[in-house]
Order: structure tokens, then C-alpha cells, then sequence
């Protein structure tokens, strides 16, 4: 990008980097040693729903719902096979102890076209608000509301009756500026595509009343982004997910589930070249750290969640959330609550900060409301047969 002023670098890079530091539990320039990974379009990041935000954002390998396509596009073949169709819409406010005008908006619905197929379309949205312009001499540029949003649709298939594979492609338009063209200011709308790869096992066990699943995903994993033109690019938030979990029947009514996953950004370590070949960058991303393996291993993210349910009708939800001081700090603690009704539901996160750092989603209700309906049975399915 073409040299820019102090206020346009507020607007191109603050802004976007703010938001990922907040996610992260960092504000920028906070520590001069932090050796944290950016990367652009950071709202691909957020938890979009409230199930796996009040399990400390856990989703690679818990049970599958209309939100699954997001953590693992293979676990939505297991979604349960007397559903036909679903959507779901979830709202997270973003900086609401600051502001109000900036939301993250998820809206996800699948449908089943066979006991053993599934796919599936989302959008994710995030409005940062409406920002006043300032150029090098503090003259008025005029007011902009920045926003971003990917669209994605998903295909899911079981394999055999325990495992399943999936993928998507995503469309990624990152609008943080307008089309501003003024004196040494060039700034232009970004845009990008995508693909996610996922895999999902689950294996009951009958005699102990369990079942154990473990999940991967590779997400975000595409093109580079540009606010300028093709000799400026930067990296999207490539991620690996694995994750693992145990459910256990309590009783008739009562279940309880216990869910684990890692994350690692599949993105170069910091000082990093933006010029590095994509597929460089995602395969050094694991042996590139200055720190050498010590720095590797700070560099993934730990979420643990548990989930309990009574009678498939109320759950109550608690997590926690860890990342290296110097990748982020992000350590909090989340809560939540669940409700199913027929074809209606309703989940409800909140999270707490642990470290006394603030963080963009501390002190504010995320919501999730689900619409489930039921199609024909499929039982007599093969998940062999065409």
C-alpha cells in the first residue's frame, strides 16, 4: 500500500487489528515483546455461536447442530438423521461496554438430502460502526461504515456409521474504507475465497453408555487479501482444529459431555515476509517461530468445555479459554445455557476475563435462536450405497 497517514493507518490497521486484539485479550502496542500472529480479515475468528462460546469455544468434535459447518464441516453429516432441515441465527455484540453499533451476526442453516449427505449455507457479518475519516493535516475525509462478511456453503458425507468427511468454500469481502482515493491514500475494498476441510469419528460405546468423538479441521485455508493492489497482500487466519470429546449418560434423563480442542494458526511467525508463497507459509508456519519449538508450542491455543443436558431439553454450558501470554493472552472463563422445545432453541454464552485484561466480549450476552424440523426417516440408509 501506498504510504499513508497516521489516521488512515488508525482506520486500515487499528481498527481490524484492534478487533483481533480484542479477541486475542491484547491491546496493540501493549507489550513491545508480544510476538503475537496477525493476520487480515481476524473476524473469520470469532465465535459465531453461543453453544461452543459457553464451552470456552470448543466445536471440533462435539455433538453436530446447525452451527457445525463453522467448527468442522465433517460433523455435519451426523447431525441428527430425523432432521431435515434447520437455520439459526446468532448475535454478538462487539466492544458493548464502549459501543453499541458493532455486532457479529451468524446466520447458518443445513438440509439433509440423504441419511448420509448434508450441506449447508452461512453468512458471517461484522459491523464495526460508523468511523470519521482524518487525513494527514486532520482534514475531514467524510464518515464510512466499515464491514465485513463471508458467505460460505458446506458439503458433509458420511463415510461409514462412524466416520465422516467435509469441506466448504467461502467467499471473503472485507470493506474497511470504501473505495478512498485521496492524495498518497490508496485504500479498496479486499476480497478473498476459501476452502475448509474437516473430519469427524464417533464411536459409542454401548455397554459403558459413552461415546468418544474426535474431530479436524482445516479452516480459512485461501488466497491472500488486498486493501491496495497485488504486490500488497496479507494472510488470512489459516487454522488446524483437532479436538476431541467424551459423552457420558448420567441416567435417563441426564447426560454430560466433556469436549478438548487445539488450535494453531497455520500462518508465519512474527517478523514475518507478507511476500512468503502461500503454501510456504502455512507448512513453515510450524518450524518458523525465532524461539524454535518452546515458541511453536505457545503458539497453540487451548479450549475446554463442558456441557450438561437434562432430558434433551435444559443444558447448562462452562469453558475455559488459553493462550500464551506473548500469542495473544486470551484466558477466560465462559458460561452458558441451553433450551429445546420441539422445533425451537435458544443458547445464551457470557464470558469472564480471568488475567484483568479486557477483552471486546467481556460483560455482554451472545445469543443463538435454532429452528429444527423434521424430515423423513432415513434409517434404512446405507452409508455404502449410492
Amino acid at each position: 500500500m501506498k504510504r499513508l497517514s497516521i489516521s488512515i493507518v488508525s482506520t486500515l490497521l487499528f481498527i481490524p487489528l484492534f478487533s483481533w486484539s480484542q479477541n486475542q485479550g491484547t491491546i496493540i502496542g501493549q507489550d513491545s515483546t508480544n510476538r503475537v500472529i496477525t493476520t487480515a480479515v481476524p473476524f473469520l475468528t470469532i465465535t459465531p455461536d453461543a453453544r461452543a462460546a459457553g464451552m470456552g469455544d470448543t466445536g471440533a468434535a462435539t455433538s453436530a447442530d446447525v452451527n457445525s459447518a463453522y467448527w468442522n464441516a465433517g460433523k455435519l453429516a451426523f447431525i441428527d438423521n430425523g432432521l431435515g432441515y434447520g437455520i439459526s441465527g446468532s448475535y454478538t455484540p462487539w466492544l458493548g461496554k464502549i459501543i453499541n453499533d458493532m455486532y457479529v451476526f451468524y446466520l447458518s442453516g443445513f438440509y439433509k438430502i440423504g441419511r448420509e449427505q448434508t450441506v449447508a449455507a452461512s453468512m458471517k457479518y461484522f459491523d464495526l460502526g460508523e468511523i470519521q475519516f482524518k487525513g494527514l493535516n486532520n482534514e475531514d475525509l467524510g464518515r464510512f461504515n466499515p464491514r465485513e462478511f463471508a458467505f460460505d456453503i458446506t458439503y458433509s458425507r458420511m463415510l461409514t456409521e462412524e466416520l465422516a468427511i467435509g469441506g466448504a468454500l467461502r467467499y471473503i469481502h472485507s470493506n474497511l474504507t470504501g473505495a478512498l482515493t485521496t492524495g498518497n491514500i490508496d485504500a479498496r475494498p479486499g476480497n478473498s475465497v476459501a476452502v475448509d476441510l474437516g473430519i469427524y469419528y464417533t464411536k459409542p460405546f454401548v455397554s459403558r453408555n459413552s461415546t468418544l468423538s474426535l474431530g479436524g479441521a482445516i479452516t480459512n485455508l485461501g488466497a491472500k487479501i488486498s486493501y491496495s493492489d497485488a504486490n500488497n497482500r496479507d494472510f488470512i487466519p489459516t487454522n488446524l482444529r483437532l479436538g476431541s470429546a467424551y459423552t457420558m449418560e448420567l441416567g435417563p434423563k441426564n447426560n454430560l459431555t466433556f469436549a478438548l480442542d487445539f488450535n494453531k494458526l497455520l500462518v508465519p511467525s512474527p517478523p514475518r515476509d507478507n511476500s512468503t508463497p502461500l503454501l510456504n507459509g502455512i507448512f513453515g508456519s510450524f518450524t518458523d517461530a525465532t524461539g524454535g519449538f518452546k515458541e511453536e508450542i505457545r503458539e497453540i491455543m487451548t479450549s475446554m468445555g463442558a456441557e450438561y443436558w437434562y432430558n434433551n431439553t435444559f443444558a447448562g454450558r462452562l469453558g475455559y479459554f488459553y493462550e500464551a501470554t506473548d500469542k495473544g493472552n486470551r484466558k477466560y472463563l465462559t458460561a452458558g445455557v441451553g433450551f429445546r422445545h420441539q422445533t425451537f432453541g435458544i443458547d445464551v454464552a457470557y464470558l469472564v476475563p480471568t488475567n484483568q485484561r479486557e477483552n471486546a466480549l467481556a460483560e455482554t450476552i451472545r445469543f443463538t435462536i435454532m429452528f429444527n424440523f423434521e424430515g423423513k426417516s432415513r434409517e434404512g440408509d446405507s452409508v455404502t450405497d449410492n
